[in-house]
């Protein structure tokens, strides 16, 4: 399997801990790299923050226009049949960064899977199916892909991680129903969900980036 081109940024030198950053459909790792001096992550140990860029495909919703993505989308609405081996592909990528990083020092406990919008949804749909456990999950703007079979695929070593969701009350591209229903989903199913909304679109909020910032301190300040 051809590994993931990734953008690193270490806070400094000897990182304890990593965090695995997913970007959203027609982006790439570029995208999340100016927020993080915005994290204000003092109390957190050193981290090596990595930023895969996803393969460019034709998407179908988008008039089959080439662009970078981590699955397939056929139509907007929920029921529309979702990309299984666009998903599982990427999920088999992610999940071996999180394999190099665990091959490179860093305990799998210490590593945390983010992602935002289609990123959201791999960084659920990798992160409750790893067989070890992951310090927590960041879903932002998104929403639970696969969710039927979820409760067959998940894996017990993470069915405690800390699971943090964000979402824009105005968001048109995943609309917050979709994306509440994904929190209501998980906590049926015994996850640890922090559900928090902020006045904004499909994009991120600054309380936003100062609770992304409370949640990589609780999760990581073991390390």
């Amino acid at each position: 399997m051809t590994a993931l081109p990734c953008i690193e940024i270490e806070t400094t030198l000897n990182p304890s801990a990593s965090v695995i950053w997913l970007h959203g459909l027609g982006a790439d790792g570029n995208d999340f790299v100016p927020i993080i001096p915005q994290l204000q992550l003092s109390e957190c140990p050193a981290i090596r923050f990595i930023f895969p860029s996803a393969p460019s495909i034709a998407v179908t919703v988008n008039g089959g226009y080439v662009m970078p993505a981590w699955y397939d989308i056929t139509g907007r609405d929920v029921n529309d049949r979702e990309d299984l081996g666009g998903i599982h592909k990427s999920a088999a990528a992610i999940s071996e960064l999180i394999e190099r990083e665990a091959n490179r020092g860093i305990a799998y406990d210490n590593i945390v899977l983010a992602g935002f919008s289609q990123g959201c949804a791999m960084s659920l749909q990798v992160g409750l199916r790893f067989p070890h456990r992951l310090a927590g999950i960041m879903a932002l703007s998104g929403y639970l892909p696969l969710a039927k079979s979820l409760p067959l695929e998940r894996s017990e070593a993470n069915c405690k991680t800390p699971i943090f969701m964000a979402h824009g009350v105005w968001d048109a591209v995943v609309i917050p129903e979709r994306a509440e229903a994904s929190a209501d989903t998980l906590e049926k199913l015994g996850y640890q969900v922090d559900w928090n909304t902020y006045p904004m679109e499909h994009s991120l909020h600054p309380d936003e980036l100062a609770d992304i910032s409370r949640f990589l301190t609780m999760v990581l300040s073991k390390s």
